[in-house]
């Protein structure tokens, strides 16, 4: 049997809720063996379940192709096995508060003294060695503090969060792409080290990739903020039928766009006659090409922008993304049959190797349902 690129590497998820959680579940998809030390205040176990505590949707979503084990660290045999654990392990992953861990006798100075080749993750929502240190961190704190919310507020005129957990997601990567190259410097010269994943700081360069604009000369040649990104008019528009992601960027864009709507007259627009859209009549022309996709459906539209290779695409509805053949051919939404929950949907995995696939060998683990197997590996 074929296996994954990180097989034979050993992963101890000490974390909670989402950005530790979804990046050791990465590990696991791509092959490592992901033992979660579950913890009786991760919020995502807690939550609304259909038949058993502890599996809830998003704990489905975070926790695949992991073993779970229930161990209380706050006891002394319990923190001993953690630790036996940790001698066997690669990497460890966790979001623990750094004093915590201290009293715990987890920290990297102690768990590295016992294994010093341990890649040691530690996500905490800001750096160590900052004022912030140790202040709790939200999705919704993290996006104001990496000026998301100002760039919400700026472009939409409310200071709205994004509609996603954003900043733990991104921060699930950043952890998931740093371990990986803990691992090849390790693999290399034998030394392990301790990796600070801070949310607000992966957020904030994130953020800052298109948004930091014109204040990235000195002295500042213009305004932060990602023009397109920016205008009001940037959203999707509404066709015969339903929604379409129309992007049209030129002027020919436009003028092709506006003549398959029947609108000769926009056609003639001077504000599309040049070689380039002026920034500030973006908003306009995105509001009138709003206005003329009514005239086509969403089917149409698709051909005629194939036709004039003006940027388009669907727009995936959740309710039925199931349904959905693009989702569907690339299992991104299965039907499977889990020990304890019946049928559920499964998210795929949305990279192929061609050599290693990544694949879900586990569905999420009830909390606790590994802990004998894994401590008679250890005895």
């Amino acid at each position: 049997m074929t296996t994954g690129p990180l097989d034979g590497v050993r992963v101890i998820d000490l974390s909670t809720v989402v950005m530790g959680p979804y990046a050791a579940q990465i590990l696991g998809d791509l092959g490592a063996d992901v033992i979660k030390i579950e913890s009786p205040a991760d919020t995502v176990r807690n939550g609304r379940h259909r038949t058993t505590p502890g599996m809830t949707p998003l704990s489905l979503n975070v926790n695949r192709n992991k073993r779970s084990i229930a161990l209380n660290l706050k006891d002394e045999t319990g923190r001993e096995r953690a630790l036996k654990l940790i001698d066997t392990a690669d990497v460890l992953i966790t979001n623990m508060r750094p004093g915590a861990l201290s009293r715990l006798g987890l920290d990297y100075a102690d768990v590295a003294e016992r294994n010093p080749g341990l890649v040691y993750a530690h996500a905490q929502g800001f750096r160590g060695d900052s004022d912030r240190a140790g202040t709790a961190a939200y999705d919704e704190t993290i996006q104001g503090a990496s000026g998301l919310v100002d760039i919400a507020n700026r472009a939409l005129g409310r200071p709205v969060y994004l509609p996603t957990i954003l900043g733990d997601k991104v921060s699930s990567l950043t952890i998931a792409y740093s371990v990986l190259a803990a691992l090849v410097h390790r693999n290399r010269t034998g030394q392990g080290q301790r990796v600070e994943v801070p949310m607000a700081d992966t957020l904030i360069a994130f953020n800052l990739v298109e948004h930091l604009s014109g204040h990235a000369f000195v002295p500042e040649e213009g305004p932060t903020g990602f023009t397109l990104s920016m205008a009001k008019g940037h959203h999707a528009v509404h066709t015969k039928d339903g929604l379409a992601c129309v992007v049209p960027y030129t002027p020919q864009n436009f003028r092709d766009f506006f003549a398959a709507a029947g609108r000769p007259d926009l056609v003639e627009d001077p504000r599309v006659a040049g070689e380039r859209i002026d920034p500030g009549d973006s908003d306009d022309l995105m509001g009138l090409a709003d206005e003329c996709a009514a005239a086509l459906t969403t089917a149409e539209w698709a051909e005629v922008c194939g036709k004039h290779s003006i940027p388009f695409g669907p727009v995936l509805e959740l309710d039925r993304a199931h349904e959905d053949e693009y989702v569907r051919e690339g299992h991104l939404l299965d039907t499977v049959r889990h020990p304890t929950e019946g049928l559920v949907r499964s998210i795929g995995i949305p990279v192929r190797f061609s050599a290693t696939p990544a694949t879900v060998r586990r569905l999420a683990p009830v909390p606790g349902q590994d802990t004998a197997e894994v401590l008679e590996e250890l005895a």
